[in-house]
């Protein structure tokens, strides 16, 4: 396995066939159709804009296995050491340590990049999930009981955080 940055030319249409796959068959992502390819320009322009990381673990053959990446939490100024992370792994390749990987990957980017917080908004029904973001170290936070409805049930969404020692040097404005 091997780590890469994601451009839209080499990897938007292996991105989205994970994130449809997860929208279809999994309460990962509280859509309930999957994106058209051209909403993959949005989503990394919109990375490219915020200087987020878009990190893919790709396998020998060169074909990507999962991605990780983070991106604004909330838009206001007094946010900007707080990311909002997500983690998705193929489903050929699940249960195999890549999403630790994965977030280990995230979680290094965002030290370097000086940010504080990263948030992890999971399904609290999704324990492989949970499980992993305790193992690295993120505490529970809270949870908004029925946030969402999709599958016929109410979705409770709990927030997961890791707390960083970074920035050195914070600053207002």
């Amino acid at each position: 396995m091997t780590f890469v940055t994601c451009t839209y030319q080499e990897h938007a249409a292996a991105i989205l066939d994970i994130l449809n796959d997860a929208i279809v068959h999994s309460t990962a992502l509280y859509d309930y159709h999957p994106r058209p390819a051209e909403s993959m320009v949005t989503w990394f322009e919109n990375k490219r804009l915020g200087d987020f990381p878009v990190i893919g673990a790709i396998d020998d053959a060169g074909q990507l296995m999962g991605f990780a990446s983070y991106g604004t939490f909330r838009p206001f100024p007094a946010y900007k050491y707080t990311v909002e992370h997500s983690i998705y792994v193929h489903k050929d390749h699940r249960g195999k340590g890549l999403g630790q990987a994965l977030l280990e990957q995230v979680i290094a980017a965002a030290k370097k990049q000086g940010k504080h917080v990263l948030v992890g908004g999971i399904d609290m029904s999704n324990t492989g999930s949970i499980r992993l973001h305790q193992k690295l170290g993120f505490q529970h936070s809270g949870t908004i009981p029925q946030a969402a409805f999709k599958f016929g049930r109410w979705l409770d969404l709990g927030f997961f955080q890791l707390t960083l020692e970074t920035p050195e040097n914070p600053v207002d404005g």
